[in-house]
């Protein structure tokens, strides 16, 4: 047996332009095959069929629109506010609207009947502009005035065969029956691609959901997805996680605040979760707002998600905090959304931040409050909701720094949405009251990878931003505030006193020190002064010795020469004496 072609067993598919949709079905709907969209009453199916025309007229493929319901002009007007342009479409020959218009009370239902006169219109049209695709919408209209489910169910074989043979990519809404997927309860069944959608209500918020009940010959994701319908068309929101296999980069993101870069070594990993935690004015959306200008000012775009501000207010408030925000929305580098919490379901805000995160393409993505996500939905449903969060984020290598309001009395040190586990940086603000004063401190209570600082620090919020304190250690522990200053005015006291004694007994003994040298100098001179005068009477005894040695001598000398007698001549006279 000759080995098996992989590539030929692979399904062909059409990519539908819609965006998540294609991602959750591998690539798009069958090609060449009908795919069934079923629900009920304004869960979207008509501009489903729409938008997959218009996006495949945009890929260089023209289709065919066949409506039983509304009037090509009444659909071309309805999806004006969304940016689909009908009408230019069918002058440019890309797209064929036809209309059928089928009356129950002028049928009469007389014996077998078909479809042919559909095939030969819908052939028409499909030859008039080559038509690719093809939507029939709403299908069980064909079927309102007959009873005879036998001829029924053979004729919509026969049209599914029918689409099959003429190698288009068919699209066929159909309402959803009672206890079965459409109202004939055959559709599904005939059909390669069954595309359920759904719009429910929950809490008084209204969801849309979309999920791919089967799909023949590929695999898909069969959960159900939430999806937007907004100015932009649909968009689906894929929720099936990703997994663990995200990129961990080693580079550090500064925050804005050097002193916080400094207890963090650097800064955040990029592609990280930041989570920003503490009671009601703790400074929360300050920190936030500083990761955002820090952003920007790297020139790398930031997304912002206000849920209790609007962007105008939370411009003019950084203002007193130094930090002009309004600069970088000007330039594009900051968009910042707000919105209610309540204005959309929890998957809703989910798709709406995958939406935004597609169009600006922001590095860095803050969110500010999570906690108003609990008017909405329960603490499991938020956690599941920022799990996904997480997982997309960092597959996108995408910064995020949440905010998290944590109730007074409660534990500081948790979550209510108990999602501590997906967070990789975890700062907790506190307000420590003394002395009748409330004072703001910070610590990293976590950062994975990261030799960060274990210490408190008090900051304080200026004109020139948040500036850290370093920690000061009282006698009682860590003392903030006024208290930090009045001990701190003691303790300089206490240093200045000090010095002053230190001072007081240097002069001292230098005195003593002046006055001992000037008795040695004075003990010097009078020992000089003696050592001369005994020098000089050493002299002077040396001197009268000689001198009594010298007169010893002479006297000797005289004495001997007056004890010797005179010699006298013995012949004759001495000279000059008589005889």
């Amino acid at each position: 047996m000759p080995p098996r072609s992989t590539s030929a067993a692979e399904l062909a598919k059409c990519p539908t332009g819609i965006a998540g949709l294609d991602e959750i079905t591998g690539g798009g709907l069958p090609r060449g095959r009908p795919t069934l969209i079923c629900g009920g009453p304004g869960c979207g199916k008509t501009l489903f069929g729409i938008e997959f025309l218009v996006r495949g007229v945009s890929q260089g493929e023209p289709g065919v629109f066949v409506a039983f319901e509304e009037r090509p002009e009444e659909l071309a007007q309805n999806v004006t506010s969304l940016g689909f342009d009908l009408q230019r479409l069918q002058r440019q020959k890309k797209l064929f609207v036809e209309y059928m218009h089928i009356e129950r009370g002028e049928i009469d239902e007389t014996g077998e009947y078909d479809l042919d006169a559909l095939f030969f219109r819908l052939g028409d049209a499909i030859d008039t502009v080559g038509a690719k695709r093809v939507v029939l919408d709403t299908l069980e209209t064909l079927f309102s005035g007959f009873s005879n489910d036998a001829i029924l169910r053979s004729e919509l074989r026969r049209l599914f065969r029918w689409l099959k043979d003429r190698g288009v990519t068919a699209v066929i809404t159909a309402e959803r029956g009672d206890g079965v997927l459409t109202r004939q309860g055959l559709e599904e069944y005939v059909s390669d691609c069954v595309i359920l959608l759904d719009h429910r209500m929950s809490d008084q918020v209204a969801t849309r959901r979309l999920r791919v009940v089967k799909y023949r010959g590929t695999s898909h994701g069969t959960n159900e997805y939430p999806f937007l319908i907004d100015k932009d068309g649909i968009d689906v929101l894929p929720i099936t996680s990703i997994g663990l296999s995200h990129h961990a980069s080693t580079e550090r993101v500064a925050s804005g605040i050097s002193d916080l870069d400094e207890m963090l070594a650097g800064g955040i990993y990029r592609g990280s979760t930041a989570l920003i935690s503490g009671t009601a004015g703790a400074g929360k959306s300050s920190i936030a707002a500083h990761f955002a200008r820090a952003s920007c000012d790297r020139g790398e775009r930031c997304v912002m998600f206000a849920y209790e501000e609007s962007p105008q207010q939370i411009a003019r408030n950084m203002k007193s905090i130094g930090i002009d925000l309004n600069a970088h929305i000007r330039s594009g580098m900051l968009q910042c959304i707000a919105a209610r919490p309540t204005t959309f379901g929890l998957e809703m805000h989910l798709a709406t931040i995958h939406k935004a995160i597609r169009k600006h393409s922001p590095r860095m993505l803050i969110v500010d409050p999570i906690t108003n996500f609990f008017s909405i939905a329960s603490p499991k449903e938020v956690k599941g909701m920022l799990m996904r969060l997480v997982d997309f984020l960092k597959a996108e290598q995408i910064t995020a720094v949440f905010t998290s309001l944590t109730q007074g009395g409660s534990a500081l040190e948790a979550t209510e949405a108990g999602i501590s586990s997906l967070i990789d940086t975890w700062l907790l603000l506190r307000d420590i009251e003394s002395n009748g004063e409330r004072n703001r401190t910070m610590y990293v209570l976590k950062s994975r990878g990261t030799a960060h600082s274990n210490q408190m620090r008090e900051f304080v919020l200026s004109k020139a931003g948040i500036r850290l304190i370093e920690p000061y250690l009282g006698v009682e522990g860590v003392l903030t505030g006024s208290s930090r200053l009045a001990q701190e005015a003691k303790e300089t006291a206490a240093t200045i006193q000090k010095r002053d004694e230190t001072t007081r007994k240097r002069r001292a003994i230098e005195r003593r020190t002046k006055e001992i040298e000037a008795q040695i100098a004075a003990l010097r001179l009078e020992m000089a002064a003696e050592s001369d005068e005994l020098d000089r009477l050493l002299a002077s005894d040396s001197d009268r010795e000689r001198k009594e040695s010298e007169d010893l001598a002479i006297m000797a000398a005289s004495r001997k020469s007056s004890a010797k007698p005179a010699a006298r001549p013995r012949h004759g006279k001495r000279e000059g004496f008589a005889p």
